[in-house]
């Protein structure tokens, strides 16, 4: 976007650099635009591409680094800051107790909360061979997978989508778990073996769900 664009921007989101990312904050412009004639302008909204640390420490879980706030520390702090005027977030990311001065007014429509199940082996958990490979980095997915086949063996799988399938079809694990919500908004969803049920392999809490976290300030009187 070039400078002129950036100075007659009126809102201003700060989202992570992902294919995944960026289809969500796209549809949040949509949206807006749809909602807003003002802001169906060419640049109106301008997308801010924030790298957080969760997206820069790839080689550990995320469970030793500090967990899955990691992908909205830095978009928050730009957004207190004032360098972004709303901050967008997978609500599976979003920590139980937000910044303080914040608030997430806005929650978009929700996509398919359940996890979709990919191999290039079996069309189910239960039908992988004895001592299969399963490649995950939610520590809930290997826990709901061991509990269920304590024959499998659970690797770390750090990456976004794409980097995540092109190691499945590579032939690095056997199976891999992923919300069916990302492979939608990818236009990805054919991609799955199976969409397990939630009784099969009950999801993240608000998996499928984005919101809008803006300052407090923004909305008082």
């Amino acid at each position: 976007m070039d400078d002129q664009s950036k100075a007659t921007a009126l809102i201003r989101i700060g989202t992570r650099g992902s294919k995944l990312a960026l289809a969500q904050a796209t549809e949040l412009c949509a949206r807006l635009a749809a909602a807003h004639e003002e802001l169906s302008a060419e640049g109106a909204v301008e997308v801010v591409v924030i790298t957080t640390t969760g997206d820069a420490v790839r080689d550990r879980p995320l469970a030793e680094i500090g967990g899955k706030g990691l992908f909205m520390k830095e978009i928050e702090e730009a957004l207190v800051a004032g360098r972004v005027d709303l901050a967008l977030h997978s609500m599976k990311d979003v920590e139980t107790f937000l910044t303080p001065g914040t608030d997430i007014p806005c929650i978009l429509a929700r996509e398919d909360p359940r996890d979709a199940f990919l191999s290039n082996l079996a069309d189910h958990i239960d039908s992988l061979p004895e001592g299969a490979v399963v490649g995950t980095s939610s520590v809930r997915r290997a826990a709901l997978v061991k509990n269920r086949r304590p024959d499998l063996r659970t690797v770390m799988y750090r990456g976004n989508v794409d980097t995540r399938l092109a190691k499945l079809e590579a032939g690095e694990v056997d199976a891999t778990l992923l919300a069916i919500a990302g492979l939608n908004r990818l236009g990805l969803g054919d991609r799955a073996t199976r969409v397990l049920e939630v009784e099969e392999m009950p999801p993240a809490v608000a998996q499928g769900a984005i919101g809008a976290q803006i300052r407090i300030s923004e909305t008082s009187g």
